[in-house]
């Protein structure tokens, strides 16, 4: 057989072919591009390994409470997997042990709140399915052999569906969504599954041994080796978030009155929109947890959300404020001067409001110092006022107060500076707003102080004596007044 290669050119390089006997031609590719095109894949797959690899290693330094919540989900796996590997144990459960390792899988969770309440979740949803299934079990072998897969059947249709539908239930949402669902799987697995298995009882209270083993290794682990709280955390994120607020507040009237390019606390405002998913998760779940620190067992964790909407009701305020600065339509310069000490000086005093606030939360002590500030507030308010009012001279320009035109003429002159002098307007009639509901963040933390019972210093202590006698005071001399009137 005679064979000849012929070299053809192509746009993609060259290429051989061979002239089989039968007619046919074979494309022979080089070797040396398949070895670089295998090169370049390694290398391509070698850096995406490598970009992997530096994020992995970016969120373990940005948050190596991550990293130790990986290691405690391993050590509490390690743990229940002696109850299979060891064989005294594995002969006093069996292949149920498997339960165990499942249980730790889906209940450990990152913070110690959230895997109590998947944990009790768990072993309340699990106990109270199994005794309706046996019910069902016993009641239905006690009807024949015909009745019993229609009541089985009936009881799972009824049962689930009802458990299906309590879930919409806010209160059963917020606290047991978690044990209905547990609730629906066991009862339909043992349900459905004791029309077909023996010894039944036996191999439920296996099962719910080793899911109580799981659960109980979560807790000792979860508690004991470097436990994060939720409690903690929403602590952490309440105060953090107020100290945002002061911040934000602040960078948004200087940036107003003299813009500066690097103020980078500008928009730390959309931490607090953006933390209420966040606050409500933590405060259910710190709710389960176990008195830690300075938190006592019965501490009104239901009230951090509550001083979140409120901080939340400031934020949007801040947020058109910050609109304000980016609008297109801004007022001349010299009107800006009019009410630039005063809008300062209102930004200055609330922001100082709402850091004592934040100091108040994180000393867990009454402030000595939030009335006056509170009253300090209020006066710049009313200086702001002010301010607005004086404008009004300002908004008829000094060529048009001698004019000779007609009315309508002179109509349209007043609307030009009326136009110039509103975004300022707009702008200090929202920091008078957010005066107001900064009112509202102060009542919040005060509920919290008096149902949390934060302790009272010293210094308060003398100012509530002071006023009282200044209030006893006051009431002597009102009756000296009335018997003076008498006579």
């Amino acid at each position: 057989m005679a064979h000849e290669k012929k070299a053809t050119s192509s746009t993609a390089g060259v290429e051989w072919r061979i002239n089989v006997g039968d007619g046919s031609s074979k494309i022979l590719v080089q070797e040396a591009v398949l070895a670089t095109r295998a090169w370049l894949g390694l290398k391509g797959l070698v850096f995406k390994v490598r970009k992997f690899w530096e994020k992995a290693y970016d969120v373990g330094v940005n948050d190596p409470r991550k990293v130790v919540h990986c290691l405690k989900v391993g050590t509490a796996l390690t743990v229940v997997s002696l109850f299979y590997y060891l064989r005294p144990l594995y002969e006093g459960f069996g292949g149920n042990a498997m339960w165990a390792i499942m249980t730790v899988v889906v209940v450990f969770e990152n913070t110690v709140g959230a895997t109590i309440y998947k944990s009790l979740n768990r072993v309340s949803g699990t106990s109270l399915a199994g005794l309706l299934a046996f019910s069902v079990h016993w009641v239905a072998c006690k009807s024949g052999e015909k009745f019993e897969p229609l009541l089985v059947g009936a009881s799972v249709f009824l049962l689930a569906s009802a458990a299906t539908f309590s879930r919409f239930i806010p209160s059963v949402k917020q606290n047991f969504d978690y044990g209905a669902m547990i609730f629906i799987l066991t009862f339909s697995l043992v349900a459905v599954s004791g029309y077909r298995v023996e010894k039944l009882f036996e191999l439920a209270h296996e099962r719910l041994s080793t899911i109580i083993i799981g659960i109980s290794s979560c807790f000792l682990v979860s508690m004991l080796i470097c436990p994060i709280w939720a409690g903690q955390e929403l602590y952490a994120l309440v105060t953090s978030n107020m100290e945002k607020l002061a911040n934000s507040l602040d960078c948004c009237v200087a940036e107003y009155f003299s813009p500066d390019d690097s103020n980078k606390n500008l928009l730390a405002y959309k931490c607090v929109l953006s933390s209420k998913a966040s606050e409500e998760s933590m405060a259910n779940f710190a709710r389960w947890e176990p008195p830690h620190g300075c938190f006592s067992f019965k501490h009104p964790w239901k009230q951090y959300p509550k001083i979140g909407a409120a901080m939340r009701n400031c934020a949007y305020c801040i947020e058109a404020l910050s609109s304000c600065i980016d609008s297109e339509t801004q007022a001349p310069e010299f009107i800006k001067k009019q009410l630039s000490t005063a809008c300062q000086r209102v930004s200055s005093n609330s922001s100082s409001v709402i850091t004592e606030l934040a100091e108040t939360i994180k000393s867990m002590k009454r402030s000595c110092n939030i009335d006056f500030l509170v009253e300090e507030m209020n006066s710049a308010v009313e200086e702001l006022q002010q301010a607005l009012k004086s404008l009004s001279k300002l908004s008829i320009p000094p060529e048009s107060k001698n004019i000779t035109e007609t009315p309508t003429s002179a109509a349209m002159d007043t609307k030009v500076p009326l136009m110039e002098v509103m975004p300022v307007v707009t702008f200090a009639s929202l920091l008078i707003e957010i005066s107001s509901r900064i009112k509202g963040i102060v009542k919040a933390v005060e509920q919290l102080a008096n149902v949390a019972e934060f302790k009272v210093t010293v210094q308060d202590k003398c100012n509530e004596t002071q006023r009282n006698n200044k209030l006893q005071g006051q009431q002597k001399d009102e009756e000296t007044m009335k018997v003076r009137q008498w006579f």
